[in-house]
């Protein structure tokens, strides 16, 4: 007897043996014992009243191991086969009825009325069972919906061999009456099997190592913390492999928990990936991918532990959701640090990874910032000392120059003064700050990326990842390559047979994969081009809408035809950027599918360097124009330059091209900064509204758990690539282009604020769970950061040189300047040469001259007419062109040299973490050690023939002192 005769009632005896029928339903097997629970009406408590062995032979069963009989009118038998509509019937091996798992199960008391029970749970019908995994499905009434039945009976037949246990919803169950959900609950054995398989390391014992020494400085920062629950909501422990053939190593008290939630979805999405499901086409057909491509499922995902706006009401829920949201996805704690191992214990350590990337370039580009800050003061407090602009403005020099047409024949001659403000303007960006900024940026850049080697390998100890090179999952074979592959042929290193792609294959695959990519490049400078001649036929039209005979006629005493043309021009690049990004993205996708990669790991770089590799032109080739293109090829008046021989190439302002380039700049990146928060909060947010309308009225026993988190978006395999790409491209704007925008570092680290918690709230709100992998760096991101520092050097450096006015500045100042008591005085006019108007060609000739100009002047260091070089380059041209390579060569060397040595100062790893590594490497052997040598010393006990085995204890006993030694 199992329970007190006073509280058993209800007995399913009562209401008579159970039918034959309803066996025959449940499907037992020999070995299996029969377990009957009724509810007890006083606590609303299930108990077990019988259970008796079952010895029949002969009959066979499909289910699970343990299966459990809903008491829907489709699942369970009706009253007059003798189960009453409060019970349920459990079939188990009598091999996990006895011993721990037994005892474990008779201390569950299980809630089992099903029409007291809230939905709102992560347990199957008994209580017990956790929910690993969902897959729903749709009834489709076509012609192929007895192909994808077919499919999924033989599916989830696979699964339930593999070990899985299984429970459906009825369509009837769910809010739109339509959709079928499978529940998937992975048991112990199999839990234990796949660790093995995967290498998961488990807890040994507890970590006695002592915490690092708090600083000072700690107490000041309080007010940035987290309570100390919540960034670390476990204790640390030395790890090992798991092993079934020594579970008694490790710590486990409770087998139902041992596993976290991240790590049982991560066992169940392996053993999805790699299910049959039959054969089609001469062809075995396997994979959950497969299955939802061709719409046999709909969706399949792991649950949230709660809702994320109040705890769950079941004791036994974690509630790690809601606790990321009060204390990690809401805006108003965007001062407050990121519990990271939180986060990874909840979404894997890939996703935790991200978010300390993010969490650490944010407070680096904190430093940045203020010194971009510091540099954009200087020169808008020294607006009023900038000699240029004072000269330009001043009526007696700006007033009296009269500058040439900016077009042919419409437009007209103007004064210089008009330039007035734009010229000020340009001074806030381009003065000898910039020069400074320049290399303090390629100075921090190199300490990004080496104190973040140093944070990651912190992370990579805390985290159990010391070992790990790239996950077993993300090495193993893709489901995709075995199902293309047909050729086999011998691992070298396994010594078993494999699939393969020929070489044929794979060269062909490649040339049509790089002649696509080579295709939309030059699609996107296609489209560049276009802005160009855009940028030149709209030039024309501004300059004669906006210039009369004295000056261009500005709408405002700023906007010049010039910035209208680079605003206008700026947000047309901006569209076409966003219409070329979408359309690329699936054509990426589908040309890294047909190159058929071997491995997760090697698809995902592949499909990186794709991407980033557009995204790279896509994005920066405007801002290179600017800076290293425009106005550099003008020609001179009568004899200038024309592009396909129609369109005359701009000209830089007379204050020069960088306030045109930052422009450019943040237009293209404030406005890709606030697209992409549209698009990453917004456009998610308006999806799950529309989703949930009509079950917003539905009462929270009736909207379960599994709709509720169907109805969310799905993160998607690519959704941190994408996150991922978004903050390189940010990261090469604040370095490829920063002389020219100082801001930019402020820009971003403001937009990497709200990035954060905006890629928390929809991560925890508005998608649903997505698998928990490993990741022990951010992987070939990190090449691709390193890459762009090195650019970024050369790019700021020929900016200062050939975009800003620095460098011909310096050069008058030194060698050229009039005035001893003003060196900088008359820099404007000895900036601009002469042209003789006499001297324009009829096709340029401007058509109205009503006071009668014989001369004007244009941007250039040429001879004046009269002169026997007339219209060459001076001296002065070829002075200013060498000193802006010597400033090139020697600004590279002297940043390069000072990042190199900061690289080589510099660990990768902190001497701390490498201490700590060897000691828990040796504690964890040592223990490793113990154990074996413990069990052989139990097996001598038993054994009679001792002598043959005191050698073993021996040579134990000596590697555990070797083990000491070293």
């Amino acid at each position: 007897r199992l329970a007190p005769a006073p509280r058993r009632l209800g007995l399913s005896l009562a209401q008579g043996p159970v039918s034959g029928a309803a066996m025959n339903r449940l499907g037992r097997k020999d070995n299996e014992t029969l377990i009957e629970m009724s509810l007890a009406t006083d606590d609303n408590i299930a108990v077990l009243t019988n259970f008796k062995p079952s010895r029949s032979a002969g009959e066979d069963s499909n289910g699970p191991l343990c299966e459990t009989i809903s008491n829907t009118e489709s699942e369970l038998p009706s009253n007059s086969e003798g189960l009453s509509s409060t019970e349920t019937t459990l079939l188990i091996p009598d091999h996990q009825v006895t011993g721990r798992r037994y005892n474990l199960f008779l201390k569950r008391r299980l809630r089992i009325n099903k029409r007291h029970q809230s939905k709102d749970s992560v347990f199957f019908r008994d209580g017990v069972r956790r929910i690993d995994f969902v897959l729903s499905y749709v009834d489709d009434p076509n012609k192929e919906e007895e192909k994808k039945t077919e499919r999924r009976r033989e599916f989830e037949k696979n699964l339930q061999k593999a070990g899985l246990e299984l429970e459906t919803e009825d369509k009837k169950e769910s809010e739109d009456g339509k959709t079928y959900f499978v529940k998937i609950h992975a048991p112990w054995e199999v839990l234990i099997t796949y660790a093995e398989v995967l290498n998961i390391k488990v807890p040994i014992k507890e970590n006695d190592i002592p915490s690092t020494v708090e600083y000072p400085l700690d107490c000041m920062l309080k007010p940035f913390r987290l309570p100390e629950k919540v960034m670390h909501p476990e204790p640390d422990y030395f790890t090992a492999p798991f092993s079934k053939s020594r579970q008694e190593l490790y710590l486990i008290d409770n087998e139902s928990t041992f596993f976290s939630p991240s790590m049982r979805n991560r066992i169940v999405y392996y053993i999805l990936t790699r299910c049959p499901y039959g054969t089609e086409e001469g062809k075995k057909k396997f994979g959950i991918k497969r299955l939802l491509n061709n719409g046999t499922y709909t969706a399949a995902y792991p649950l949230h532990d709660c809702q994320y706006w109040k705890k769950a009401n079941d004791p036994n829920c974690d509630n790690e959701r809601y606790t990321l949201y009060m204390e990690w996805a809401r805006f108003l704690r965007f001062y407050k640090e990121q519990p990271l191992d939180l986060i990874r214990k909840y979404y894997g350590e890939k996703i935790g990874i991200y978010f300390a990337w993010l969490g650490f370039y944010t407070e680096m580009l904190f430093f940045a910032a203020v010194v971009g800050l510091i540099c954009f003061l200087y020169g808008w407090f020294t607006m009023d000392e900038n000699m240029s602009s004072k000269e330009i403005c001043a009526a007696a020099i700006g007033g009296e120059i009269i500058m040439c047409p900016l077009c042919d024949r419409k437009c007209e001659y103007w004064k210089l003064n008009t330039t007035c403000e734009s010229s000020e303007y340009s001074h806030l960006f381009d003065n000898v700050a910039t020069l400074f900024f320049a290399i303090f940026m390629g100075i921090w850049v190199t300490l990004f990326l080496e104190f973040w080697k140093r944070r990651q390998a912190r992370l990579k100890y805390e985290w159990d990842l010391v070992d790990f090179e790239e996950e077993q999952q993300q090495l193993q074979l893709r489901p995709e390559y075995e199902a293309k592959c047909t050729h086999k042929k011998k691992n070298p290193v396994t010594q078993e047979m494999e699939p393969y792609l020929p070489l044929t294959s794979q060269a062909v695959r490649f040339c049509i994969s790089g002649t696509t990519v080579l295709f939309w490049i030059s699609l996107i400078i296609a489209s560049m081009i276009a802005v160009i001649v855009y940028r030149l036929a709209v030039y024309a039209a501004f300059a004669s809408i906006m210039e009369n005979t004295q000056a261009p006629h500005s709408i405002s005493g700023l906007l010049t035809p010039q910035l209208a043309t680079s605003v206008t021009a700026s947000c047309l690049n901006f569209v076409i950027i966003m219409i070329l990004n979408f359309l690329y993205e699936k054509i990426a996708v589908w040309i890294t599918d047909m190159e058929i990669p071997r491995t997760h790991l090697e698809y995902e770089n592949r499909l990186t360097m794709k991407m980033f590799l557009f995204q790279f032109v896509n994005y920066y080739s405007s801002c290179f124009y600017v800076a290293f293109f425009k106005g550099k090829f003008v020609g001179y008046p009568g004899n200038y330059t024309y592009m396909f021989s129609s369109w005359r190439n701009e000209e830089c302002d007379p204050a020069g091209c960088l306030i045109e380039l930052t422009t450019q700049l943040t237009i293209v990146m404030a406005g890709k900064q606030i697209w992409g928060n549209i698009q990453e909060a917004i456009v998610p947010w308006i999806w799950n509204w529309w989703g949930r309308r009509k079950a917003r009225c539905n009462p929270e026993n009736l909207y379960s758990r599994w709709e509720q988190d169907h109805d969310l978006q799905s993160f998607g395999v690519l959704g941190l690539f994408y996150e991922y790409l978004e903050m390189v491209i940010q990261f090469g704007f604040i370095t490829l282009f920063v002389a020219s925008f100082p801001l930019a570092p402020l820009l971003a680290l403001m937009n990497n604020v709200l990035e954060i918690r905006v890629d928390s709230w929809k991560l925890t709100t508005q998608f649903r769970r997505p698998v928990a992998a490993k990741a022990h760096s951010i992987g070939v991101w990190q090449e691709i950061l390193n890459g762009m520092a090195i650019l970024s050097v050369v790019t700021n450096a020929f900016i200062v040189a050939f975009t800003s006015d620095m460098i011909p500045r310096l050069v008058y100042y030194y060698a050229y300047f009039t005035n001893e008591d003003s060196p900088m005085s008359g820099y404007i006019n000895n900036s601009l040469s002469v042209f003789q108007v006499s001297d324009f060609l009829e096709g340029n000739k401007p058509e109205k001259n009503p006071e009668n100009f014989l001369t004007c002047r244009y941007r250039d260091y040429r001879y004046p007419p009269g002169h026997g070089r007339k219209y060459d380059h001076t001296m002065q041209f070829w002075h200013i062109l060498a000193a802006k390579m010597a400033f090139i060569i020697i600004m590279e060397h002297i940043v390069f040299i000072v990042k190199f040595f900061v690289a080589w100062m510099i660990p990768d790893v902190p001497a701390e973490v490498k201490a700590r590594i060897k000691r828990e490497k040796f504690l964890t052997q040592k223990i490793l050690h113990e154990y074996e040598l413990n069990k052989l010393k139990q097996k001598l006990c038993e054994c009679k023939t001792y002598e043959n085995m005191e050698k073993e204890v021996i040579a134990t006993e000596g590697k555990v002192e070797l083990s000491q030694a070293m």
